[in-house]
């Protein structure tokens, strides 16, 4: 059943929108979800080529993965519409996500089976003869460096790992979507380079790829189409050097975005303080009144071990008993 077009309370109204693109790998149509008083995405349209290596960037909170959540059939929309390859995702969502591969940026997954175990249940979780699921399972395991570990619980692997086997298990039924929420987050430079090569193939024999990230950089590297999302909506979207309009694309983001604040002056923090003054703040800073070994406060010379503070409690195992 598709979601209701209501226009949740507090959405933009609703304006005449386009038809949904039937050649775009997605194409989204006035989208929108409320969590209570939050309104995550409102009225978000966005049309995804078929073979574009896509970024979706934005600040936290900005509605990306809410948005991802809806566009692969993991959530329902309030309002607005989204189809896969032409197809409508939420007339058929079970059919649409066989053609979808999800990498969640949480990365749940079933953590009490080992690699192996699991890229072979994913498979077949999508109707794969198990004799092919174990396969392609091996050929995944190969091509992420996870062959050591094949035998080894996933709950048992570092974060990069996991995100690995995460990656994996997204792309073990070979979808023509893959969707990867902060797929880079936590993986080593070389498991990272070895990711690139592997999304760089997929989308040069057709596949589509939209990956959520904090990381510019990378985006303006890796994608060739971004979209600037903020507040539940679309800001800029197009090739990565139409958005980026002559412009490094971190730069164009902070310009599309805004709330950076100006150098705010936190008097306490100051790296160039008087070195004299106590650990190098100043000499606005006194010792509390009291301090000191016949006040109220500590005795640095008494905390000597953990036996006490003060006083022989505190003193030198070798020290006399009225040691001067």
């Amino acid at each position: 059943m598709s979601p209701s077009q209501n226009i949740p309370i507090g959405a933009a109204p609703a304006p005449l929108l386009p038809p949904s693109d039937p050649t775009a790998a997605v194409s989204i149509r006035g989208l929108c979800k409320r969590f209570e008083s939050k309104l995550a995405v409102n009225g978000l349209s966005l049309d995804i080529p078929v073979g574009s290596f896509y970024g979706l960037v934005g600040p936290n909170g900005a509605g990306k993965t809410t948005t991802l959540n809806m566009a692969t059939g993991l959530l329902l929309p309030d309002a607005g519409s989204v189809s896969v390859m032409g197809r409508d995702v939420w007339s058929d969502v079970n059919r649409a996500k066989r053609s979808i591969g999800v990498m969640p940026q949480a990365g749940q997954v079933f953590d009490r089976l080992t690699g192996l175990q699991l890229l072979v249940y994913s498979g077949m979780l999508r109707g794969m003869k198990r004799a092919e699921a174990v396969a392609r399972a091996k050929d995944l395991l190969a091509a992420f460096d996870l062959v050591d570990a094949a035998d080894r619980m996933v709950s048992d692997y570092s974060s990069g790992m996991g995100k690995k086997i995460c990656l994996a298990s997204a792309m073990i039924h070979s979808p023509r979507l893959l969707v990867l929420d902060e797929p880079f987050e936590s993986v080593d430079p070389v498991s990272s380079a070895n990711l690139k090569d592997i999304l760089a193939e997929y989308v040069s024999t057709g596949g589509t790829v939209i990956v959520s990230s904090h990381v510019m950089a990378l985006v303006e590297r890796m994608c060739t189409h971004v979209a600037v999302i903020n507040d539940g909506h679309v800001l800029a979207d197009g090739t990565v050097a139409e958005v980026a309009a002559g412009e490094d694309l971190e730069d164009r983001f902070l310009d599309l975005v805004g709330g950076r604040h100006a150098a705010a002056r936190i008097d306490w923090l100051n790296g160039g303080a008087d070195p004299t003054g106590p650990a190098g703040l100043g000499h606005d800073v006194r010792p509390a009144e009291g301090d000191g070994p016949t006040g109220e406060g500590l005795d640095p010379a008494g905390i000597r071990s953990p036996g006490g503070l003060n006083g022989s409690q505190g003193s030198d195992p070798g020290d006399g008993a009225g040691a001067r």
